[in-house]
């Protein structure tokens, strides 16, 4: 157990190093922020519009920072020998690739945490032809990012320390503070007359993105036992983009009793489970918690089975 510890706090210590990481989650996060900055004229579904672009922008950045990440964490040790040297301890080979996902699925959840922030700030601060742009909390959540970098530069010309993960950690700090600064202090006009709450149901749908994600990196690294980053990068766009249409493809199909259709609707994972963005206006806001229990066991399932296939490609695989 100790040895499965060690070498998933490795692989997260390594995925958060990465300048592309670090670069994903500010980037994304702040272009969350942006999309409650400009008037939209959407007739009145200014908020519903932003709070779907910004849970979209979360979903695809967990795309690339899945693939990234198994790539980086799996296949380039592979590449480079580190892998060998890894099982030349008394260390197996299922036991290093399900640690290598556990520090994966950590590395992109906090990579979630950070974007739901955003995405909580940005439905809060969206505002429709009757409301105003909030210049000072844009201000206090950028002042907050730079202090973040400011922090890691400091310890890294002081103290020597790496620079990318602890600006990695410096803005998971700031952001939750300088949300919890504007959620507490600050009000916001979303319109005549109605002050801007905290919409708390956005919660469940980040988990829910989150669990997506999660599946998304088992297939991802079952992928990287074999295939380099771009291979890996091509398949899993493909398995998301049919996965987004497996209703359309494969369930209707299977409906009429189509077997084929009805093997590949069970295959293929069906991403629409997890988008409980078009639910949030329908004015139902007491199931979701209990429909996150059932797409937890679905997560759960669907990643034990690519982990499975990931073993055995892993077993067979020529690390000399």
């Amino acid at each position: 157990m100790r040895q499965f510890k060690n070498i998933a706090v490795n692989a997260f210590m390594e995925l958060v190093r990465q300048p592309i990481f670090l670069l994903l989650m500010t980037g994304s996060v702040l272009f969350e922020i942006f999309l409650a900055v400009p008037y939209y004229f959407a007739f009145g579904d200014e908020m519903k519009l932003v709070k779907t672009s910004a849970l979209a922008v979360m979903l695809l950045t967990g795309l690339f920072g899945a693939v990234l990440s198994a790539s980086a964490s799996l296949a380039r040790e592979i590449r480079s020998g580190t892998a060998l040297a890894v099982l030349s301890k008394p260390v197996g080979r299922a036991q290093v690739l399900l640690a290598k996902f556990a520090g994966l699925a950590a590395a992109l959840a906090v990579l979630a945490y950070v974007n739901m922030v955003g995405v909580m700030l940005a439905s809060w601060m969206a505002f429709d032809a009757y409301g105003k742009t909030n210049v000072t909390a844009i201000a206090i959540f950028g002042g907050a990012i730079a202090l973040a970098y400011a922090l890691a530069g400091f310890s890294n010309f002081f103290l020597r320390r790496p620079f990318v993960s602890d600006a990695v950690f410096a803005v998971v700090f700031m952001v939750s503070l300088a949300a919890f600064v504007i959620f507490q202090f600050m009000q916001q006009m979303q319109s005549l007359g109605a002050v801007a709450t905290v919409d708390w149901r956005l919660v469940p749908a980040g988990i829910l993105i989150l669990f997506a994600l999660w599946i998304l990196a088992a297939v991802a690294l079952a992928c990287s036992t074999r295939l380099d980053v771009i291979a890996t990068l091509a398949i899993c766009s493909g398995v998301f983009l049919v996965g987004l249409m497996s209703d359309y493809l494969f369930g209707l199909p299977a409906a009429k009793g189509s077997w084929w259709a009805s093997t590949l609707y069970t295959i293929v994972p069906n991403w629409q489970l997890f988008w409980l963005a078009d639910a949030l206006e329908s004015g139902r806001n007491t199931f979701h918690w209990a429909y996150v229990g059932k797409a937890l066991g679905y997560m759960i399932c669907y990643a034990g089975a690519a982990l499975a296939v990931g073993v055995a490609l892993f077993e067979d695989r020529e690390l000399s």
